[in-house]
């Protein structure tokens, strides 16, 4: 799971290719994108399914949850057998593991999935490991070589794309998403009790069990 940097949407060069008999004209830079939409993205290690997400709000905790709840729905019939999950991901400011709000919502998660969680972190300038990165440089080839124009024009390019032999699902989220939500003591305290920090990667590699009802 990852985010990826920011989309301004127009008519702007993205110093891709195209095949067309002649070549797509072009602003040679950004200067009041129509929007802007941020990218939120799960592959599937197993399946090389790929999930995308896109808000025109902010990026945060909250984003990316809501991006997972919206993927664990959608497969959740497939997946069936699963009780255990296993996120690989980037340290970034809106998931690491002193995220309170991240955290907190990923036990939010867990309860109501019944669903194991285990949090695994790469180390800094260690991206190039974690397997969407790579579904990431092939959908910026995809849609490079295209004006990126529209909202929807972000939407069906994506959607068109094929990653290992799979299309992408491709969701826009409208909710407006606030920045700088925060816990407080006691929260941050009850939050704790809920995670297993293991002890030598105590940010890095942390596993949240569901409550189970006696």
């Amino acid at each position: 799971m990852d985010t990826k940097a920011t989309v301004h949407v127009g008519d702007y060069s993205r110093k891709g290719k195209s095949r067309g008999l002649e070549a797509v004209k072009a602003l040679d830079h950004e200067m009041m994108p129509k929007e802007k939409l941020v990218p939120g993205g799960i592959v599937e290690t197993e399946t090389g399914k790929a999930f995308l997400f896109l808000t025109d709000s902010n990026k945060t905790s909250d984003f990316l949850m809501d991006g997972i709840d919206l993927w664990w729905n959608s497969r959740r019939e497939s997946l069936g057998d699963v009780t255990r999950l296993v996120i690989n991901m980037d340290n970034g400011p809106e998931c690491s593991g002193r995220r309170t709000r991240f955290l907190q919502r990923m036990v939010e998660f867990a309860n109501t999935s019944g669903l194991e969680i285990r949090l695994a972190y790469y180390p800094p300038y260690h991206s190039k490991y974690n397997y969407i990165e790579h579904y990431w440089g092939g959908l910026e080839q995809s849609w490079n070589g295209y004006l990126l124009d529209s909202v929807e024009t972000v939407l069906k390019r994506a959607g068109n794309f094929v990653w290992r032999g799979v299309k992408t699902t491709v969701s826009l989220l409208t909710s407006v998403y606030q920045k700088g939500i925060t816990l407080c003591t006691k929260e941050k305290a009850e939050l704790e009790k809920r995670l297993d920090r293991f002890t030598q990667l105590p940010q890095w590699d942390i596993t949240i069990r569901p409550l189970t009802v006696n």
